[in-house]
């Protein structure tokens, strides 16, 4: 794993464009902003030529998706693609809803993305399979997550990234997993939003290996937060957030690699 991006990302600087979900923007841009990448958010589809030239990659999120975010979606995913700029989607609650899923599912068909990120509930359902979401949650479900991981990325020819506990990343033929975190992750909404367009910064500095960016882009995090705890005395997902966005702007290379744990 190339974790010489890290220093490439800070770098280079590069501009990631979020179609970004209300709840969760600031946790995004403040994430980015502090890891070295330069974010920007747009809800303006007469803005996607301007916001696609100037970005490196986008990152589209379906967490509060609204008729005129899902046409500027589809613009700026198709501006996208003509400019081969990597899209990274991140299908929030894609099981919530009929009407969600076939968002996804149909944006999915307009446009190629790089990269899906998604919770086991997310990209189960992307893929077809038998999964029990549970909103915004992962719900619960039987099966290889590997497997599911798998399959989405066959079904939609990108790589995919499955994040829980442990994170899953594959482009359908290889596969790797990190299984460094902390359970303060799912105490956080917010931190699967950030992970997405991490991926996005990293995909927007990778020379299109975009499994290798999104393998990067999780271990960052994951490490980030695995060392942020360490330091607490007790579960406090307030503090956590706010120390999280210290740690990714003073994180090194020596220090995840410390404490990388991959398989």
């Amino acid at each position: 794993m190339n974790l010489d991006l890290l220093r490439t990302l800070r770098s280079e600087n590069p501009i990631v464009f979020n179609i970004a979900n209300f709840v969760t923007v600031q946790d995004v841009a403040n994430g980015l902003n502090a890891l070295g990448a330069s974010p920007i958010m747009s809800a303006e589809i007469q803005e996607a030529p301007d916001m696609v030239n100037i970005a490196q990659a986008v990152c589209l999120n379906l967490g509060t998706l609204t008729v005129s975010q899902v046409a500027q979606m589809k613009a700026v995913g198709q501006l996208a693609n003509a400019q081969a700029k990597p899209i990274i989607f991140d299908p929030v609650a894609v099981g919530a809803s009929p009407y969600r899923q076939k968002v996804a599912e149909t944006l999915l068909t307009s446009f190629q993305v790089a990269v899906i990120r998604g919770n086991a509930g997310e990209i189960a359902t992307l893929a077809g399979m038998a999964w029990q979401p549970k909103g915004i949650d992962a719900g619960s479900g039987t099966g290889d997550l590997a497997q599911i991981a798998r399959a989405c990325a066959l079904k939609f020819h990108c790589v995919v990234v499955l994040s829980g506990p442990t994170d899953v990343i594959t482009d359908g033929q290889r596969v790797t997993q990190v299984h460094n975190g902390t359970p303060l992750f799912q105490l956080h909404v917010g931190s699967g939003d950030l992970l997405s367009s991490l991926v996005a910064a990293f995909t927007a500095v990778c020379e299109r290996d975009y499994f290798e960016a999104a393998q990067v882009a999780c271990l960052v995090l994951a490490a980030t937060g695995q060392l942020v705890v360490k330091q607490m005395t007790a579960d406090r997902p307030g503090t956590f957030a706010v120390e999280l966005l210290d740690k990714l702007h003073l994180i090194t290379v020596a220090e995840i690699e410390k404490i990388a744990e991959i398989s």
